[in-house]
């Protein structure tokens, strides 16, 4: 199988439709990306312009690409988050939006679920919940590591940081989540105890 190295080069002499080839092999991780970085302010709408506007600065900046700086997967997400950020600076004042229409349908259709299911589905809709309102540097660094499975010398070139810097904005993020969902813990935890005092054992 071909490498990335070599379609780049191979664009980079002038082969200009490799890159599709590279675009096909990034552009569900990269919009999947944008689209976690994009649903704190519920705009996920734009993910598909924003992906496509990634790659196009990507093939732009092709030239000055060099591999042995960063992987090209790297080096996209950080166009990908750069691009983001600048979106969003742009059209937005960075404050989170109250729920809106599509979570409160899919609260809904959490109701309908078998038992097993809606503590299943409402486990991941409170983990989702609690992963938006993060910080962006600290959900931008669990995202790539725990959705992207990329490693820690990666996610610092991309957030432009230390990789000791990367480790404390995972700890903090994690520690986040688990404070967030304390409530909710708590609160399944008696709901199971009222149900065996209920059933007489």
């Amino acid at each position: 199988m071909i490498t990335d190295s070599q379609l780049i080069r191979e664009v980079k002499d002038g082969n200009l439709d490799y890159y599709a080839e590279l675009i096909k092999r990034y552009e569900r991780r990269i919009l999947a990306f944008i689209v976690h970085m994009l649903k704190s302010y519920h705009l996920e709408d734009m993910a598909e312009d924003l992906a496509q506007e990634t790659f196009y600065k990507a093939f732009r900046s092709l030239q000055s690409f060099r591999d042995v700086e960063a992987s090209f997967s790297t080096w996209l997400y950080t166009i990908a988050r750069n691009t983001v950020l600048s979106e969003l600076r742009k059209t937005h004042n960075t404050e989170i939006y109250l729920e809106d229409d599509s979570q409160l349908s899919a609260r809904v259709e959490m109701d309908r679920l078998p038992e097993q299911e809606l503590l299943r589905s409402e486990r991941v809709y409170f983990v989702r919940q609690a992963i938006n309102k993060l910080p962006e540097k600290q959900r931008t660094a669990l995202v790539l590591r725990e959705y992207e499975q990329l490693d820690y010398k990666e996610i610092a070139h991309i957030l432009d940081t230390t990789v000791s810097s990367v480790k404390s904005l995972l700890f903090r993020a994690r520690a986040g989540i688990k404070l967030q969902l304390e409530p909710y813990v708590h609160e399944s935890r008696s709901e199971q105890l009222g149900e065996v005092s209920g059933s007489g054992l």
